[in-house]
């Protein structure tokens, strides 16, 4: 892959990153200043990642028949199409069905991009170039939250911006080749995709918790913190500037512990970065003051901001090429599920619990990750099936 190559694929997730970043928070602000309650827009917020999830089964064939930059080109054009939509209609059933699209097209751009780079780099270089990938996107989600307060002025001016943006990014797919997952020719001829699936899920299985629980994480912060901010008297600029400090403390780790990964193992990296993000928020638990809560967010990002990433080059350890189209999609459905629930969970125990401090339920799924970490086993499928075997 050339750097030129790389550059594309780190700029088209740069972009999602950015409009995911600014499309969680302000509808949120949009909803709670419409007097929606905490439940329903926490629900709302699960559309992109439902989208997600009902593509996904149906991701893997198209990919392997068309390639990749056949789908990213698809994926980016339903991005932009349903961004620029936000702006002519405002309603909260159609915003949902416009937030579902969004997921699918960013879905289709996010697998595409994560198996093309999986499959082109080397195992020495695996966790610092999908460190990369995870810091470009960790970038634009940091700097969508700025939008937010442009709502103020005009509530479709940041959609006007992220689709533009998105738009210009897109068009940069164009500049490269296409090229077409490795396939090995007796998984082609007799697994389906379910058996595939089966198998990534086997051997891969705890690689696929940490994209959970950083989807539950990242929805739960963008869907339920601004609600839970403004309940608890602080301004949307607080917000504005609250927020983004878990993306920039992800921004700042995520190659060192790429490289820290490469050198000590997925496994132990993992496990640190997951506690220490639980003890963060714990101690975000006792402030409502801007500044310490910036540098609690600041210190989880710096943590659990890189365990997507760290994820995915865990579960390119584990398993084979041939199934790495698999493995892929099973970190985008365990990040969407983990997406799904955390806002949905957040916002009813925001409602059903009087003065529910969101941060110790985030405490505690972060806790719940880490120790399922440690103690999870897993047999990798590159040693059981030895070089040049068959998988079948």
């Amino acid at each position: 892959m050339s750097r030129f190559h790389f550059f594309v694929l780190v700029l088209i997730v740069a972009i999602s990153g950015f409009s995911q970043g600014m499309l969680l928070p302000v509808i949120s602000i949009i909803f709670e200043q419409q007097g929606q309650p905490s439940g329903l827009n926490g629900l709302h917020a699960t559309g992109l990642y439902i989208g997600v999830l009902l593509a996904s089964p149906f991701m893997e064939k198209p990919l392997r028949k068309f390639g990749y930059k056949n789908m990213i080109i698809v994926g980016g054009l339903l991005v932009v199409l349903s961004l620029f939509s936000f702006v002519f209609i405002n309603s909260f059933v159609v915003w949902f069905f416009f937030r579902l699209l969004v997921g699918i097209g960013d879905h289709m751009l996010h697998f595409s991009t994560q198996t093309w780079l999986t499959n082109s780099v080397s195992k020495e270089n695996r966790g610092r170039s999908i460190s990369l990938y995870g810091l470009s996107f960790g970038l634009g989600f940091a700097l969508g939250p700025f939008l937010a307060p442009l709502t103020e002025y005009s509530e479709s001016l940041p959609f006007i911006l992220s689709a533009s943006l998105s738009l210009l990014g897109w068009m940069f797919i164009f500049k490269i080749n296409n090229e077409y997952p490795e396939i090995d020719i007796q998984s082609k001829t007799s697994d389906s995709s379910i058996k595939r699936f089966a198998k990534a899920l086997k051997y891969g299985w705890v690689a696929f918790l940490p994209p959970f629980g950083y989807g539950f994480l990242e929805t739960t912060l963008h869907g339920n913190f601004p609600v839970y901010a403004l309940q608890m008297d602080m301004s949307v600029n607080d917000v504005a500037v609250i927020l983004p400090a878990f993306a920039i403390g992800s921004i700042v780790s995520q190659y060192p512990l790429g490289l820290l990964s490469d050198k000590f193992g997925r496994k132990m990296i993992l496990s640190i970065v997951l506690f220490t993000g639980a003890a963060s928020f714990f101690l975000a638990g006792f402030t409502t003051s801007t500044i310490l809560l910036f540098g609690c967010f600041f210190l989880a990002g710096m943590a659990v901001g890189s365990t997507f990433s760290l994820g995915i080059s865990y579960m390119t350890d584990l398993l084979p090429k041939s199934l790495l189209p698999a493995g892929n999609l099973m970190c985008g459905i365990c990040f969407s599920i983990g997406s799904i629930l955390g806002p949905v969970a957040g916002g009813y125990y925001m409602e059903f619990f009087e003065h529910a401090n969101l941060f110790y339920f985030i405490t505690v799924v972060l806790a719940a990750t880490g120790i399922a970490i440690v103690f999870g086993k897993t047999e990798s499928m590159k040693q059981s099936y030895p070089l040049g075997q068959h998988l079948s």
